[in-house]
């Protein structure tokens, strides 16, 4: 599946001109295949990024600028290790109380980090209506699968308030 996720996903920047530098795709993939959902010509946004390391320690950023630079970037072409970053929706609009369970969603084995942005007492509301997610919740691991299985672990163990 993964293979046909990116050639869906090369064929649309092919589609839309983008030969040369970062694209930002992101795909839905079901029973019929990949969907794209959106193409861009930029990196990832937000804090995700956080979630990538590089060979020689390099951030995602770095990789992006010397290569925009005609600099050298490291050999390999993929992160480090699999990782991986879990965006927390917003539940239902209000306004946001408390995320509890912090403490146990970190004690989740290959949990990295977790940052709750927005701020206790701001409005809220779900997307497609809002304009932010609550946070994100991060992950490394021997594998995407046991990635996958620490992010969903861990956004189990929270609890968001909302009035």
């Amino acid at each position: 599946m993964l293979g046909a996720a990116v050639r869906t996903a090369a064929a649309a920047a092919r589609a839309l001109g983008l030969a040369a530098g970062p694209v930002h795709a992101e795909l839905r993939l079901g029973a019929r295949g990949p969907a794209l959902l959106e193409l861009a010509p930029r990196s990832i946004g937000g804090l995700c990024s956080r979630a990538l390391r590089f060979p020689g320690g390099a951030s995602l950023e770095e990789i992006v600028l010397a290569n925009a630079l005609g600099r050298p970037v490291p050999a390999a072409t993929g992160p480090v290790q699999p990782c991986g970053v879990f965006m927390l929706p917003v539940p239902r609009p209000g306004v946001l109380r408390a995320v509890e369970g912090r403490a146990a969603a970190l004690a989740v084995p290959g949990i990295t980090g977790l940052t709750i942005t927005v701020p206790l007492g701001q409005r809220v509301r779900p997307l497609p209506d809002g304009d932010r997610y609550l946070g994100f919740i991060f992950a490394a691991g021997d594998s995407g699968p046991e990635v996958e299985h620490a992010l969903t672990a861990a956004s189990e163990r929270l609890r968001v308030l909302i009035d």
